[in-house]
C-alpha cells in the first residue's frame, strides 16, 4: 500500500467540503458540512470492510477494528476533529500539492501576497524534497484538523489490508467541533470503553503533547442607556464606548497572544458586536497552570467593575465560562500511554519532541474526563490561516507510528 498517496488523495477530498464550526449555533455539529464530511467518512469506514460503524445524533462517527491477536491487549482509541477554525475561511478550499519541494518560497497564486519562505517559517527549510500541500491563498486549507482524520482513515485502511499485525481492539472517533470547544461534551467516554487514546491534532514531525492550556471562556455584556442621538444629552449611555473602554484597559503589551510566548498565558478579545444600546465582546483566557487562568479572570472582571463604576446607569456582566483544563494534570498520574509513544516513534527512527501546546484539543477534555489522551503529530503548520501547510512525508511517519504503536501495545509482555 502507497501510504503517501493514499493521505494525499484523502486529504485533498476532504479539504474541499466546508466544515468550519459555528460558535453561535445550537445544534450538534454547529455547521451542516461537519455532518457532509461525517457521513464520507461512515460510508467510507464502511467501504474499507468495517463491519462496526456509526454516525450518531451527537455527531461522532465511531468505528471499532476487532483485535488480531488472542492475548490481551489496551484497547485504544484514535481521534480526529472534522472542523475547521471559524477564524478564517474554509470555503471553497483550493488545495495545491507542490511536488519535491526545492527550497524556494512558495508564492499563492489566489493571493500573491501570501508567500511561504523558508526564512519566514524554518521548519519548511527541513522538507526540501517533500511535497508540500497548501490552500490557494484566500482560505485556510484545513489539515487542522483533517491530516489526523487521513492519518486514521489510511491507517485502518493498512491494518485492514495486514492482519498479520497484531494489535488489540481499536476505537476510531472522528468527532465535530472541536474548534469552539464544545463538540467533545456529547461523547460518551464510557461507552467508547477504551483504554487510553491519542488525538491526531499535532504540528511537526515528532511532537507529542501531553501538557496542554488550560482554558475558560469569558463573554462581556453591556447595556447602555439608548435615545435619539438628537435629544441624547445627559441621557444616551453608548454601549460601544464602554467596550473600547474595557478593551483599551485591558494589558496591550502583555497578556495579549501577539505578546506573549513559551509558557505565557493571555487574554485574548477576538470577537466585538453590538449598537449604541447593547455590546458584547467575546474573549478567551489562557494558561498552563490553573493559578494563572484565576489571575486572568480576576483581571477581566475587575476591568469591568471599573468601568461600570464609571456608568453606573449602565449595566456590564462578565461570565466565565471552563472550556477545558491542562492534560498533564492527570497524564502526569500515569504516562504508560506516552511512554507507548515514546517507544513507537523511536522504533519508526523519530526521536520525539515535547512541547507543551499552547492551545488544546479534544485530548484535554477527554484526559480530564478520565480517558487519557495525550497528542500525537501530524505535520500539519501555520493553522488557522492562509499560510497553513503540510508535508505529506510527515503524514506518512505520522501513519507508521500510528501501526507501530498498536503492535508494541499488543505484543508487550507476550
Amino acid at each position: 500500500m502507497d501510504l503517501a498517496r493514499a493521505l494525499e488523495e484523502r486529504l485533498l477530498r476532504y479539504v474541499r467540503v466546508d466544515t468550519q464550526s459555528d460558535e453561535t449555533a445550537q445544534q450538534v455539529p454547529s455547521t451542516p458540512g461537519q455532518l457532509e464530511l461525517l457521513t464520507m467518512l461512515r460510508n467510507e469506514l464502511i467501504d474499507l470492510g468495517v463491519g462496526d460503524v456509526q454516525l450518531n445524533q451527537q455527531g461522532f462517527v465511531i468505528a471499532t477494528l476487532p483485535a488480531t491477536t488472542p492475548r490481551p491487549a489496551p484497547r485504544i482509541a484514535f481521534f480526529a476533529h472534522v472542523d475547521t477554525a471559524p477564524a478564517f475561511s474554509g470555503t471553497g478550499v483550493k488545495p495545491l500539492v507542490h511536488r519535491a519541494y526545492d527550497g524556494a518560497p512558495i508564492r499563492l497564486p489566489d493571493d500573491p501576497e501570501q508567500v511561504l519562505s523558508p526564512e519566514r517559517f524554518p521548519y519548511l527549510a527541513q522538507k526540501i524534497g517533500d511535497d508540500i500541500i497548501t490552500a490557494s491563498g484566500t482560505t485556510l486549507l484545513g489539515a487542522d484538523d483533517k491530516a489526523g482524520v487521513a492519518i486514521i482513515m489510511t491507517l485502518v485502511e493498512y491494518l485492514l489490508r495486514h492482519p498479520e499485525i497484531p494489535h488489540g481492539e481499536l476505537r476510531i472517533c472522528f468527532t465535530p467541533d472541536e474548534e469552539i470547544g464544545t463538540g467533545i461534551n456529547h461523547l460518551d467516554v464510557a461507552a467508547l470503553r477504551a483504554d487510553f487514546g491519542y488525538t491526531l491534532d499535532g504540528a511537526e514531525l515528532g511532537e507529542l503533547v501531553y501538557e496542554t492550556f488550560s482554558a475558560d471562556k469569558a463573554v462581556i455584556s453591556i447595556t447602555g442607556v439608548s435615545t435619539h442621538p438628537g435629544d441624547a444629552f445627559g441621557k444616551m449611555v453608548n454601549a460601544l464606548h464602554l467596550a473600547a473602554k474595557i478593551i483599551d484597559t485591558l494589558p496591550q503589551h502583555t497578556r495579549t497572544p501577539e505578546t506573549t510566548r513559551g509558557r505565557e498565558g493571555f487574554v485574548h478579545a477576538y470577537h466585538l458586536e453590538g449598537s449604541a444600546a447593547q455590546a458584547e465582546i467575546r474573549l478567551i483566557l489562557r494558561d498552563f497552570e490553573l493559578d494563572g487562568l484565576a489571575q486572568h479572570g480576576a483581571m477581566l472582571q475587575a476591568i469591568c467593575d471599573a468601568v461600570q463604576a464609571t456608568e453606573p446607569r449602565a449595566r456590564i456582566t462578565c461570565t466565565i465560562t471552563p472550556q477545558y483544563r491542562n492534560m498533564r494534570y492527570w497524564l502526569e498520574q500515569d504516562m504508560r500511554p506516552v511512554e507507548l509513544a515514546v517507544r513507537a516513534m523511536r522504533a519508526v527512527g523519530i526521536e520525539p519532541v515535547f512541547k507543551p501546546i499552547r492551545g488544546g484539543t479534544d485530548g484535554s477534555k477527554l484526559t480530564e474526563r478520565g480517558l487519557p489522551t495525550p497528542n500525537l503529530f501530524t505535520g500539519m503548520q501555520n493553522i488557522h490561516g492562509p499560510l497553513e501547510w503540510i508535508s505529506v512525508q510527515d503524514m506518512v511517519k505520522a501513519t507508521q507510528v500510528c501501526v507501530e504503536l498498536v503492535r508494541l501495545a499488543a505484543t508487550d509482555n507476550a
